[in-house]
């Protein structure tokens, strides 16, 4: 048997415009898992998971020992992941073997409603893993970070990432993403052990900061799952030359991470929260300028009673529902500010920054 576990993130700055090549954001890896239990099958390989209901998804081999045939369910990141995998071993010329999947969440709720912690990016990282150990592919943090990301992108090619470079390195991260259009070229034309040496990385960085001991992180959910992907692609949606409030916002976002990134280093509160404070406002007339509900009426509960307390909160990742993140003084009560969120049906997330695991420098 072989376990591995991946944790969830959350953004603290940086979304939306982190879907563009080099474009920065901050993210942290927060301590709750996915959980992968691995075992050699036979004949055919099964996948378990209360997200396929009471049956098992089953897949078998194409004729080539690479290709996967799937029954029961779509094709997802736990399919993906078992697929960059399997192109990986062939590359490297090692016998298929079959393999079953057990995976366990603490990434939802007791009714299986999603909290926006990156569950597709905690699988994926977590599949790869496990399936690392079994094939003994001895890939470097920094491979698996890459072979993640390219099982990402094969279900959903405009994903940054920073939600599988939060999983894999823990901790807080400046992140920056490849040009997933370019990898995803050199996978189909040379292959997967060739992409993860090639040059199409270039824009990818990932760099470790340091844990701030000056502010305390608080998390509120809204009960309302939203999707990333439709959200995202909602934003980007191609418009008029003379209409440009996104190159706006990219450069809005990037000062407010590059601020954010020196707040960090130097411990100081009162400017991490003022620049949490400005980057909602960016989040904000991103949403008005597109028409997008970036900000719901929820999470505008959620980031104003933070604000009335001293703190600053802005929805984390896409918006449109999930978590709402806060920073407080970590002197500060804060008490009143949970009072207030409770009374408004947001339920605080009991969760802690995953810690920083291998050097994060160097994609």
């Amino acid at each position: 048997m072989i376990e591995s576990r991946a944790p969830g993130k959350l953004f603290v700055a940086g979304e939306y415009a982190v879907v563009d090549p080099g474009r920065p954001a901050v993210l942290i890896a927060v301590d709750r898992y996915v959980t992968v239990r691995l075992e050699e099958g036979a004949d055919v390989g099964r996948v378990h998971s209360k997200e396929y209901g009471w049956l098992p998804l089953v897949w078998t081999r194409d004729r080539d020992a690479v290709s996967l045939v799937i029954e029961h369910q779509p094709y997802d990141y736990v399919m993906a992941a078992i697929s960059a995998v399997e192109r990986l071993r062939d590359d490297l010329g090692l016998a298929p073997r079959y393999f079953d999947l057990h995976i366990e969440s603490e990434l939802d709720d007791a009714r299986g409603r999603k909290f926006g912690l990156g569950s597709s990016a905690a699988v994926t990282v977590a599949v790869i893993t496990a399936l690392d150990e079994f094939y003994r592919l001895s890939l470097t943090r920094a491979e698996r970070f890459k072979l993640a990301l390219l099982a990402t992108i094969q279900v959903a090619p405009t994903a940054s990432g920073g939600d599988v470079a939060a999983s894999v390195f823990g901790g807080w991260i400046r992140y920056t993403a490849p040009d997933r259009t370019a990898l995803g070229a050199v996978l189909d034309a040379h292959g997967a052990a060739e992409t993860l040496r090639s040059d199409a990385w270039e824009h990818c960085s990932v760099t470790r900061l340091p844990p701030p001991g000056s502010v305390r992180l608080l998390v509120g959910w809204t009960g309302s799952p939203a999707s990333t992907e439709r959200l995202v692609d909602g934003v980007r949606r191609p418009r008029a030359a003379a209409d440009r409030p996104y190159d706006a916002f990219a450069d809005d976002s990037r000062a407010c991470v590059d601020d954010l990134v020196q707040a960090l280093a130097d411990d100081d509160a009162p400017r991490a929260l003022d620049v949490v404070r400005r980057a909602r406002r960016v989040l904000q007339r991103l949403g008005a300028s597109t028409g997008i509900s970036i900000e719901t009426a929820e999470l505008r509960t959620l980031c104003d009673v933070a604000e009335r307390h001293g703190a600053a909160g802005k929805p984390s990742g896409a918006g449109g529902g999930d978590c709402g993140i806060v920073l407080a003084d970590a002197s500060s009560a804060v008490g009143g500010l949970l009072a207030a969120w409770e009374t408004h049906d947001i339920r605080r997330l009991s969760l802690s920054v995953h810690p920083p695991e291998g050097a994060a420098d160097g994609i």
